[in-house]
């Protein structure tokens, strides 16, 4: 697999559902004569989608890499999902690759996906590039899909290439670039007018240029096809290429081929990646002679390979025989070998240079997010950053003997899935999985059976509610037992304060913006638990709880953190002050103070106003306009806020909003109800809010907390 780093291309296809993806990406390969039959998704033979699920339903579930060689480039493409709920494997692959291919369906227009790839690669500073398939469809408005292309995503955004005949009789491109003397029938725009958008955005990027072109009013194609891959790269040009991809026309497919191998940046054009060596940030140079760096985008576990773990080659070259290992656990091993990965099939290589995208198997403990090297000086990307997930359901074996199989079988899903979680709540002990939607965790229960014979029953968890208190309240607690032989005794005095106002992030704030001695003038210690934004201070005065017991009080009240204090949910942006207290000779213990303390900050923190927090999502709805009355009028029901409102190309209306999650659990079946399945959504986390005075009544009633002191 010989190849120099200029020729490498990296390629992701991304958009939303039901645009062709996976059919371009058949198209291209056949084209490329990568494969001796053209793939198809309706009859299950596409290379992409090989999983027995994809072929069941007829849709993605997984991004797929594969890659081809052609006219001296070597192309590495990633397949991806356009579903809302499998989004986690789209941003994966954007992760590993230079050039973003947006893929827009003529019919449908831009939709929610399309924006968040199209926004989501430029957060990357990847090249992109806009396909619109399927124009040998009916009902297409070519102009105005164009006009909402430009608009929504701006000037940049070019044609390359226009479509002749439009609609059922679609027969072919017509290059804008170098367009015929005259325009063939049928050509949907006007050449010249598009060919002028076309240079201006090209020289953009190149002052020498733009002047000869301001000069001379013109430039040779030689000039302005040497410039296109700056100016992909710099992201002032993105192409707008046609296509209809499908088994008995591919028409267009290799005029986006030569695009990608032509005009799409290489590991050495494309905007570098940044890592950090201790507290320098550098770039990573993609060059062989560099040293090694890779970037683990996607792992599998598969029942004949074992586990395969899929990077992204950086810097430097590798050989099989090199022992690789991940940055974050300085952990790792000698691989069986490189794989270069052609869909379900693969094949050893004997090297890997900046751009190649390969698979190791066997290498235990690399997960999606890991920066691999050589050695632990390596310089380290940061970990990736996916959308939190909000769908939850509590689970349990079906088989009893199955609950040790369980926990692991989901550890492995959730190694390959990070928007898929696994958590046991520690208040209820139930075992809960959250994923991006109800499809997304059906998808798990399936592949639970398929790969570990391991069946589930599901049931409704608890929503993550928070505890927190609005104002500082004192309280004081005794404990007291004496039932023979040695007593228990302990009493402390607490005051509890509101942190959620003072943007507390680390120790340093904590000791600058709340324990200092101007606040506790004989300060003598304060601790910071930041999973729960907890403050602990110690400014006991005088000895009146001797120091050995101090820790205990601290446990004490941490263990109030999980357990909850107003109706069982877990307690955060809370600071405890123990400030006086009383000990016995003989009877205290940490025991008898630890109870104490629990006790003391359940009490105070009930007489400082307590709320509870609920987890608030950001939804964007697209929909038929027909449906947008009904829709806002069920939103309005579930105490949610619209934030926008607009209009799309083929009459659909997107509506973006925030709500709480707990009104929104079963909310894509509520959806699909209401717009006959024609309408979709995503929810991704935002914030944590006040849970209304009259709901709260409702959830703390059906808490029914009880106190009883522990032994």
């Amino acid at each position: 697999m010989a190849h120099r780093v200029e020729d490498i291309r990296t390629v992701a296809l991304v958009g939303h559902e039901v645009t062709g993806k996976t059919s371009l990406a058949d198209a291209l390969l056949f084209k490329a004569k990568a494969v001796d039959r053209r793939g198809n998704v309706e009859d299950g033979s596409s290379v992409s989608d090989f999983d027995e699920e994809e072929k069941k339903h007829k849709y993605s579930i997984d991004s797929s890499v594969l890659h081809f060689e052609h006219d001296g480039k070597m192309v590495h493409l990633i397949d991806t999902p356009g579903k809302p709920d499998f989004v986690g494997q789209a941003l994966g692959a954007l992760n590993a690759v230079d050039t973003a291919v947006i893929v827009v369906s003529a019919t449908a227009g831009i939709q929610v996906n399309t924006r968040r790839m199209f926004n989501e690669a430029g957060k990357r500073g990847l090249a992109r590039m806009i396909v619109i398939n399927k124009l040998d469809s009916d009902n297409i408005h070519f102009d105005d899909l164009l006009k909402n292309i430009r608009e929504t995503f701006g000037n940049a955004c070019v044609l390359f290439n226009a479509p002749v005949n439009v609609g059922p009789n679609f027969s072919g491109v017509v290059s804008v670039l170098t367009p015929p003397a005259s325009p063939p029938t049928g050509c949907a725009v006007d050449l010249a007018a598009a060919r002028s958008q076309l240079l201006d955005s090209i020289v953009e990027v190149d002052e020498a240029l733009m002047e000869k072109y301001l000069l001379e009013g013109d430039l040779s194609v030689d000039e302005l096809t040497a410039t296109l891959p700056k100016a992909l790269a710099a992201g002032t040009v993105i192409p707008i290429l046609c296509t209809a991809a499908k088994k008995d026309k591919d028409l267009g497919i290799s005029e986006l081929l030569e695009a990608i191998l032509k005009d799409t940046p290489s590991p050495l054009t494309a905007t570098r990646r940044k890592g950090t060596r201790g507290a320098e940030q550098i770039d990573i140079e993609p060059s062989e002679s560099g040293e090694f760096v890779g970037f683990v985008f996607k792992t599998i576990s598969d029942k004949f390979v074992g586990s395969l773990s899929y990077f992204r080659v950086l810097s430097g070259k590798l050989t099989p025989e090199q022992p690789i290992l991940s940055l974050r656990t300085g952990r790792g091993g000698r691989s069986s070998g490189l794989l270069l990965i052609q869909g379900k099939a693969n094949k050893p290589i004997t090297e890997a240079v900046p751009g190649d995208i390969v698979a190791v198997a066997k290498v235990e403990d690399l997960h999606i997010g890991d920066t691999v090297a050589l050695n632990t000086h390596a310089p380290k990307l940061p970990a990736p950053v996916y959308p939190t997930p909000m769908f939850g359901l509590a689970v349990e074996p079906k088989a009893r003997g199955d609950e040790t199989k369980i926990s692991g079988s989901l550890h492995k899903i959730a190694d390959e899935d990070p928007t898929f979680k696994m958590t046991r709540d520690a208040q209820t002990k139930e075992l809960v999985i959250t994923g991006m939607s109800q499809l997304h965790l059906d998808l798990v229960q399936r592949r639970l059976k398929a790969r570990y014979d391991l069946e589930i029953i599901t049931h409704e968890p608890k929503i993550p509610y928070r505890e927190t208190l609005t104002s500082t309240a004192d309280a004081e607690y005794q404990h007291k037992k004496q039932s023979g032989g040695r007593g228990q005794y302990g009493k402390v005095h607490l005051r509890v304060y509101p942190l959620k106002d003072l943007d507390i992030k680390s120790e340093a704030d904590m000791l600058e913006k709340f324990a200092n001695k101007s606040k506790f003038e004989k300060l003598r210690a304060a601790h910071y638990e930041p999973n729960h934004n907890f403050v602990f201070v110690d400014h006991i005065v005088g000895g009146s709880i001797p120091n050995q017991f101090i820790p205990a009080i601290e446990k004490g009240c941490k263990e109030v953190l999980e357990q909850g204090a107003l109706a069982g949910y877990r307690i955060q942006d809370v600071a405890v002050e123990v400030h006086f207290g009383k000990a016995h000779d003989v009877d205290s213990s940490e025991a008898a103070f630890k109870t104490a303390a629990r006790m003391c900050f359940k009490k105070a923190f009930r007489e400082a106003r307590p709320v509870l927090l609920e987890p608030i999502v950001h939804m964007e709805v697209t929909i038929p306009s027909k449906y947008t009355g009904a829709i806002l009028s069920d939103i309005n029901t579930k105490r949610a806020r619209v934030e926008d409102q607009d209009s799309l190309p083929g009459d659909l209306t997107v509506i973006k909003a925030i709500a709480p999650l707990a009104e929104m659990t079963r909310y894509a079946a509520q959806l699909g109800s209401i717009t006959q399945g024609t309408g979709s959504y995503t929810m991704e986390f935002s914030h944590y809010d006040i849970v209304p005075g009259n709901v709260q009544q409702q959830i703390v009633s059906k808490a029914k907390m009880t106190d009883e002191e522990e032994e």
